[in-house]
């Protein structure tokens, strides 16, 4: 029985397909099947029920895929052991939101340009769906989003710190020298928003809705720095994360607004996939992103 054997079953089942391995690991389908096959024989055991295009784990393809996670975790533990102290070279690729993006990378890339300029880094914006889905595909080393707690026993959970979202303005803004704010007022000024797909926005339409109310913004854009340059600017107001907006309320550019009839907190966490080999480069990342958190 090889480790590279191993791995492939593993990646199989990440992917859902033996071609989706083979491209994730550089092999040629044929040769992942045969691997399976020999892993197979050796076993004594069918590992995959293949249903035409379709493959999916046995009964005993179950129990083999605990052994195998545990295993690769045992290699990587003693591989760790023999790269204590080299330089960080391996690639980095991880999937965020943009604001997060915008508000909490600028620190950690450069530390990671100062310190270990060998790793090159991937980012990935994506909706917290989309994210998931490709962590659990093998396609990201690491995912970072705001979102309702979240768990699943195919995830590692490494941070969750919790994060209010609300609703700001300039402090030139008409209402904002009132004690309280009820939404109802709010929806008759020009709203900047992120994208439907972003989850805070999702939860404030999804409220709006239940009361029979809808909200159609003056402007729809991706960018919170755009969104947040132009609330600075008095141009209307927004509903966002505190982290994006956190330097503007200390700087007295933005101010919140208290809207006693909805307040929504959310969490920022970090995951990987639980048959995913836990890198340096994920350990580093993770260990900065704490840091700052």
């Amino acid at each position: 029985m090889e480790i590279r054997q191993i791995q492939s079953f593993v990646t199989i089942t990440q992917t859902g397909s033996f071609s989706g391995a083979a491209q994730l690991l550089g092999y040629s389908q044929s040769a992942i099947t045969v691997q399976i096959r020999l892993l197979e024989e050796e076993l004594g055991v069918r590992l995959f029920d293949r249903m035409g295009k379709k493959i999916g784990l046995t009964s005993q393809g179950k129990r083999f895929l605990l052994c195998a996670d545990e295993i690769l975790k045992q290699v990587q533990m003693a591989g760790e052991l023999k790269n204590t102290g080299e330089e960080l070279k391996d690639p980095l690729h991880i999937g965020t939101l943009t604001s997060i993006c915008f508000s909490k990378f600028p620190p950690i890339l450069q530390y990671f340009r100062e310190h270990h300029p060998r790793v090159p880094i991937r980012i990935t914006t994506a909706s917290p769906g989309e994210l998931i889905d490709m962590m659990e595909h093998n396609q990201l080393d690491l995912v970072y989003l705001l979102d309702r707690s979240r768990y699943s026993d195919r995830w590692e959970k490494v941070m969750e710190v919790p994060e209010p979202v609300m609703f700001v303005a300039s402090p030139r803004f008409h209402l904002a020298g009132q004690k309280e704010i009820y939404l109802e007022q709010l929806l008759k000024e020009p709203f900047l928003l992120t994208e439907r797909n972003e989850n805070y926005r999702r939860e404030l339409d999804q409220f709006l809705e239940s009361r029979g109310v809808t909200l159609t913004p003056f402007l729809e854009i991706s960018s919170t720095e755009f969104i947040i340059r132009m609330v600075c600017e008095n141009r209307g107001i927004t509903y966002l994360p505190y982290f994006a907006v956190e330097n503007n309320i200390e700087e007295k550019n933005l101010m919140v607004l208290n809207v006693p009839d909805f307040k929504l907190q959310m969490y920022r966490q970090i995951f990987y996939y639980k048959n995913k080999w836990k890198t340096p480069e994920m350990e580093e990342f993770i260990r900065l992103a704490r840091e700052l958190r």
